[in-house]
């Protein structure tokens, strides 16, 4: 068993309702925004690839891997921010952290919505795109280690997972408005306009959005660090009696690499059918821009849907039973499903049942992972042990999907690509997710 067994427990806490939505609610504000740009910037990668990285008379197919690495460079800075932010957290406290996260991110989705293109002063265009994705990619480092260690140390007795699963639930909330405005702006406007100008829009559209959580994370309630009273939701003066000896780094090193497993095919697969999914339609199969979009919807709609019962029913059986059957459905349908959007004759119900369907497995493994995660690490390293894990799964499994399926399905010629990378990487995270124990999800966080 590579879980260490825990050493004595910190007692419950005892936590307002009122605090405790507070917390759902500012944790999950800043994963929608963050999500909303990924999911933006992933549905416009042939408008962004033709404007910033395909120089007049260049490749397009070209243009559009170099957006997949910007896209993936600012992934590899998630677990720089998830150590920056997650170490302020643990240290300093949830809140603040919180408040610096959504702060940059928002600056910094927003400047790209008024940054110049290839055409107006060339190839520093590209450098600049870079410079805020890698700065986007330091907030999300810290965002998610932050909000779900808040959201899930605030949750009520037996409501852990529901409660991380919201965490999830806006990832879905955030893709599917991203995909929404997308398809919203590619139904009103021109191809002109909306490689003129209105790819801008869903961009700036993040400061109003930005100035809401800001909003909202400044009303949670004053935190201590993690050592007197983790995410302010321990009561003032509770003090460490009962809590465990801090780990050694060693095994916090290990249980990091482990999270990272058991994350690979939720990273993966969430990636490959809804957010890469719209570009692989449109260079691979011939897909209208708004087919690939509404598809994506569908997808996305699958995942939503499966999230918050998903996270729910782990917290009656387990995580390990909901995650595991999560990552089985895709290693098993990945191929068959994507064989069946492939299908040009196919029906398009047909269609749209197989991406509904591959979004809710994707979803059974969402549901459960943040308060999965969240278990594994005791207070003290909560923010950036879990954190750590995420992003280095979203930075290897997630943010270089789009970069490895666009060019091995150009190199190869081979369009099911897609599902063999969501398979494999699912199959590998059903090994890693059985090393769970089964009564996780009744102990009390550490």
């Amino acid at each position: 068993m590579t879980t260490p067994v825990p050493g004595p427990v910190r007692p419950p806490a005892t936590v307002r309702p009122k605090d405790a939505r507070r917390a759902l609610v500012a944790g999950s504000v800043g994963n929608f925004i963050e999500w909303y740009e990924f999911g933006i910037y992933g549905y416009f990668a042939t408008v962004i690839a033709a404007q910033f990285f395909t120089p007049a008379g260049g490749s397009e197919v070209e243009g559009l891997v170099k957006a997949y690495a910007s896209f993936a460079l600012a992934f590899f800075f998630r677990p720089v921010g998830a150590a920056v932010f997650g170490r302020f957290g643990d240290r300093v406290g949830r809140r603040p952290a919180l408040v610096l996260v959504v702060c940059l991110m928002t600056g910094a989705t927003a400047m790209i919505g008024l940054l110049p293109t290839y055409a107006s002063i060339g190839a520093a265009a590209p450098w600049l795109l870079t410079l805020l994705r890698i700065l986007q990619g330091l907030s999300a480092g810290g965002e998610f280690g932050g909000a779900v260690s808040v959201m899930t140390e605030c949750a009520p007795p037996g409501r852990r997972g529901l409660y991380g699963a919201w965490q999830s639930f806006t990832v879905a909330l955030g893709l599917l408005a991203g995909a929404c405005v997308a398809v919203a702006l590619a139904s009103v406007l021109t191809a002109s306009q909306l490689h003129g100008w209105g790819w801008r829009v869903p961009f700036l559209l993040t400061l109003p959005l930005g100035l809401v959580a800001l909003r909202l994370r400044l009303r949670l309630p004053p935190d201590e660090p993690p050592a007197v009273a983790p995410g302010g939701c321990t009561p003032g003066g509770a003090g460490t009696r009962g809590w465990p000896r801090p780990r050694r780094p060693g095994e916090t090193v290990r249980a990091v690499v482990l999270g990272v497993g058991r994350m690979m095919g939720w990273s993966a697969a969430g990636y490959t059918f809804l957010v890469v999914m719209p570009s692989y339609l449109q260079s691979t199969l011939g897909t209208t821009f708004q087919r690939a979009l509404l598809g994506t919807v569908l997808a996305n709609l699958g995942f939503a849907a499966a999230i918050l019962p998903a996270g729910r029913l782990s917290d009656r059986i387990g995580r390990r039973t909901v995650m595991v059957a999560g990552a089985l459905l895709v290693a098993v349908l990945a191929l068959p499903l994507l064989h069946v959007v492939q299908d040009p004759g196919g029906p398009a119900y047909a269609k749209a049942a197989a991406l509904f369907a591959a979004g809710a497995g994707v979803g059974l493994m969402a549901g459960p992972g943040p308060a999965m995660l969240a278990e594994m690490f005791p207070a003290r390293v909560r923010c950036t042990g879990l954190g750590l894990a995420y992003a280095l799964s979203n930075a290897v499994f997630s943010g270089c999907a789009g970069l490895i399926i666009t060019e091995v399905v150009e190199r190869t010629g081979n369009p099911d690509v897609p599902g063999y990378y969501a398979a494999a990487t699912c199959a590998v995270s059903v090994a890693a997710l059985l090393t769970l124990r089964g009564d996780d999800h009744e102990r009390a966080l550490r």
